[in-house]
């Protein structure tokens, strides 16, 4: 893409912000240039978000259930997935996984939360439960 073509659509999951893409100049060599985004990014990253928010009402629903642990409503709530956060954890995604059952979270020590906790960024307390601020 030319770096005159590059779009600046404004799109609102930038909040006013921009981002650098790489495009060609005038004498065909690759820049970074800003870009406000542009409106087939905002849709895919919409729908990216919307899948997400689902994800985590369904983690919700489980969780109050007593099917999975708070782990995944978490994971969700931080907008990532299993493979990312077995990357920011350093525990592998099996393991990862095999938390999401409460009969395993429930027996985590307070290493393990602690790791979790430092993740997502929230307290050892906010981390074991999903309070109803939260729907």
């Amino acid at each position: 893409m030319d770096s005159r073509d590059v779009p600046q659509d404004q799109i609102p999951v930038f909040a006013g912000h921009s981002k650098a893409v790489y495009a060609l100049d005038n004498r065909g060599d690759y820049r970074l240039v800003s870009t406000s985004g542009w409106e087939v990014e905002e849709i895919v990253t919409r729908q990216a978000l919307d899948e997400l928010a689902h994800k985590r009402q369904e983690a919700m629903a489980a969780h109050r259930a007593g099917t999975l642990s708070p782990l995944p409503y978490h994971m969700y709530d931080k907008k990532m997935d299993v493979p990312t956060l077995a990357r920011e954890s350093g525990f592998w995604q099996w393991r990862v996984r095999r938390h999401f059952r409460p009969e395993v979270f429930n027996t985590l020590s307070l290493k393990i939360l602690a790791v979790y906790a430092e993740v997502f960024g929230i307290s050892l307390a906010e981390l074991q439960q999903i309070d109803n601020a939260h729907d």
